[in-house]
C-alpha cells in the first residue's frame, strides 16, 4: 500500500466547489481536486429521506495532509455534517503518484 489517499467530498454548488478547491490546492493540501457536477444525492436527514444536486470533489493528496486538509474543509464547507471520507490508494502510476508527493507538503 501507499501513503496516497482520495478524499471524497460532496459540496451544494459549483461555486462552492471551486472555491474550496482552489484554496486546497493554493495550500498545498492536495496535488488535484476534480469536480463532477450533476450528481444527485439521496440520503436521510433529520429523520426524513431528502434529495439534494451536488457536486462530488475527488481530492488526490498524501496521508500526511488528510489532518490539515479535513481540517481547512471544516472552515470553509457549508453543511454542519459534511462528506469526508479518505480511500487509500493500494498502487498507480508512479509518476502520477510522485506529482502527488511533490505538489503537497
Amino acid at each position: 500500500m501507499t501513503d496516497f489517499r482520495v478524499c471524497l467530498v460532496t459540496l451544494p454548488d459549483r461555486d462552492t466547489a471551486l472555491k474550496i478547491a482552489d484554496d486546497i490546492v493554493k495550500s498545498r493540501l492536495c496535488a488535484c481536486a476534480n469536480l463532477l457536477p450533476g450528481i444527485e444525492s439521496v440520503y436521510t436527514w433529520q429523520g426524513k429521506i431528502e434529495t439534494s444536486a451536488e457536486v462530488m470533489m475527488v481530492i488526490k493528496t498524501q496521508q500526511s495532509c488528510v489532518d490539515a486538509l479535513d481540517a481547512r474543509i471544516r472552515e470553509l464547507h457549508p453543511y454542519s455534517v459534511y462528506e469526508f471520507l479518505v480511500l487509500p490508494v493500494l498502487s498507480g502510476n508512479q509518476n502520477y503518484l510522485n506529482w502527488i508527493k511533490e505538489a503537497t507538503s
